[in-house]
């Protein structure tokens, strides 16, 4: 399967510029391609989400979870954050707005964590049809396509969507393979990611879940 590969212009970090570069990638990224299995829009993160980011790690939620359409997610969730989180939680939405236009699904789960362990640290792919990631602090997750030989690493804020084993005409033969990236072996200043994930709200038997979760 192939790679694809987009810079992201810098929009003016007003809601309106961002929801316009997303959705220029959304409409040119090649993932609705049979023989595509990964597209990523590199970008760096604006200003103020970058300081909204540095925030929510010191006093915001290890875990903001919610299930639900996007107008629904963001009435769940707007409690956890506060005024100076707010620039992450306007990211989160349209990041789950591109998810939206890209998969055609309605119903979405989001899940915001902060992640100090080396969990998912094999390459694997998801029971999924389609996924959304993106580390707003640490390292990106990693992919290959030829076993680990050679590892590749998204960086802090690239938006990466992966299809998973439930996409149409997913084949295991020459499938990229993912992990979280191992932090134990980091420095111990880079070994904390905060991770944004964006699937469809039954994804895995995700619709057993509790509707909203936000945990200290």
């Amino acid at each position: 399967m192939s790679l694809s590969i987009a810079r992201l212009p810098v929009s003016n970090d007003t809601p309106c510029a961002t929801r316009h570069v997303l959705s220029v990638f959304a409409e040119s990224c090649a993932i609705g391609r049979p023989d595509a299995g990964i597209a990523v829009g590199a970008r760096e993160l604006h200003g103020r989400v970058v300081e909204a980011v540095g925030h929510h790690l010191e006093t915001g939620a290890r875990l903001v979870m919610a299930r639900g359409t996007v107008n629904e997610i963001a009435a769940a969730i707007d409690t956890a954050f506060v005024a100076a989180t707010r620039p992450l939680l306007g990211d989160v939405l349209e990041l789950a707005r591109l998810y939206r236009m890209v998969s055609g699904h309605h119903a979405l789960r989001i899940r915001l964590e902060r992640v100090t362990t080396d969990s998912c640290r094999k390459f694997h792919v998801d029971c999924v049809d389609l996924r959304l990631l993106c580390a707003y602090h640490g390292p990106g997750v990693q992919w290959t396509r030829d076993g680990g030989t050679h590892i590749d690493e998204a960086a802090t804020g690239d938006v990466v969507l992966l299809k998973g084993k439930h996409a149409p005409g997913w084949r295991e033969e020459g499938a990229i393979l993912h992990r979280s990236p191992p932090l134990s072996t980091r420095p111990e200043g880079e070994r904390t990611r905060l991770l944004l994930t964006v699937d469809a709200a039954d994804a895995c038997g995700m619709s057993a879940e509790a509707p909203v979760v936000i945990a200290a």
